[in-house]
């Protein structure tokens, strides 16, 4: 309605001002404070400490900003996570020997001040040796052999993998971070590839995407975890969807569907039919279009517009439009845009998640 004489206008305004592109030094800002001092609301992450370190480091290695780090304090705090067994023959006493996720994890130091093991943890092994990895640390120090021999004992019969000896649930977050972590070692002596593989074509689903678990909802993150899982085993082939026609050990057809039914009409992508875009599917959906070489048929130029709308002013990316950044949504929006290939930013490998190091010549 017109204001009548006498009277302002009043323009409702909006709750956010989209960005109108990917804005480098503030998300070099924003890392940088969180390699400094993580903010308050992290403390209840403490548990995860290595998984927010792999974000801020390989984050920095995606913006192409390596040098900003101290990289030997970096490895001395990754390999201080480090679980080792007091002799070797308690490699095969149930538990596993890789990384701690935090301090909390580990308990008190005993009389000669050294960390008594309490356990490792998949997940925290996967980034220790991401971590590792993107420093350029040299890998024929890493006690390999321990990490994969124990590894072995969180493998189930079925295939599936648990994240720590005991108590925990199995699934394929936890296949993938095992697969990653015998490339990344380049010894596939940690797992039996074929009763893993049998155990992702299980958890396809009849809608074409991944459960979780076999039988349950297909979701972006699983699907991820499986396809990945897959090319890093070599079952998968390069280009596979110019293959389609030949024989596949999954159903690419459903697959590619399903993933390109999950970008919605704000161009963001859903991690699962009918909830909202979230920032961190850009990644996790988009890399499996990416693998099985259907990347381009997506809508490109409307998934940068949604991402921009999370683009925090401070740095950073928050989940959804207008909300605060967090170091999750971050790293996934970097990767995205590295995906995008986004100038300034180092190209992805997209299997291992981090920066493709082969392709740097590292």
């Amino acid at each position: 309605m017109a204001a009548t004489e006498g009277e302002e206008e009043e323009v409702e305004s909006p709750r956010f001002a989209p960005m109108i592109s990917f804005d480098r030094d503030r998300h070099l800002t924003f890392l940088e404070m969180m390699y400094q001092l993580l903010p308050h609301p992290y403390q209840t992450q403490e548990i995860n400490h290595l998984t927010l370190v792999y974000f801020v480091i390989s984050g920095f290695h995606i913006l192409n900003a390596l040098e900003r780090i101290d990289k030997i304090a970096v490895v001395n705090l990754v390999l201080s996570f480090q679980a080792h067994p007091r002799n070797k023959d308690e490699i095969n006493n149930g538990q596993f020997y890789g990384f701690h996720g935090s301090r909390t994890s580990q308990f008190p130091p005993d009389d000669n001040g050294v960390l008594v093991h309490n356990c490792g943890h998949l997940a925290s092994t996967y980034c220790a040796l991401a971590i590792l990895k993107i420093v350029g640390y040299d890998f024929s120090r890493i006690e390999s052999e321990i990490i994969l021999t124990s590894m072995k004992n969180l493998q189930h019969p079925d295939g599936s993998f648990m994240p720590i000896h005991i108590g925990a649930e199995k699934d394929l977050r936890f296949v993938y971070c095992a697969a990653a972590i015998c490339s990344m070692l380049e010894d596939w002596s940690g797992m039996d590839k074929e009763k893993t593989k049998n155990y992702i074509l299980n958890c396809q689903s009849y809608d074409g995407g991944f459960g979780l678990i076999p039988g349950s909802e297909s979701h972006g993150g699983a699907s991820y975890c499986a396809v990945a899982s897959l090319r890093l085993m070599g079952y998968l082939e390069d280009n596979l969807l110019s293959k389609a026609t030949q024989s596949s050990i999954i159903d690419v057809p459903m697959l590619l569907d399903w993933c390109l039914q999950r970008q919605a009409g704000d161009g963001g992508f859903q991690g699962r039919p009918n909830k909202p875009s979230d920032t961190c599917y850009a990644f996790w959906v988009w890399a499996v279009l990416k693998m099985l070489g259907g990347h381009k048929f997506i809508d490109s130029k409307a998934l940068h517009g949604f991402l921009l709308t999370c683009q925090s002013e401070y740095g950073g990316f928050s989940k959804f439009p207008g909300e605060l950044p967090d170091l999750y949504h971050s790293y996934y929006g970097y990767t995205a845009f590295s995906m995008m290939e986004e100038p300034g930013l180092n190209p992805l490998c997209v299997e291992l998640g981090i920066t493709d190091l082969y392709l740097l010549g590292i």
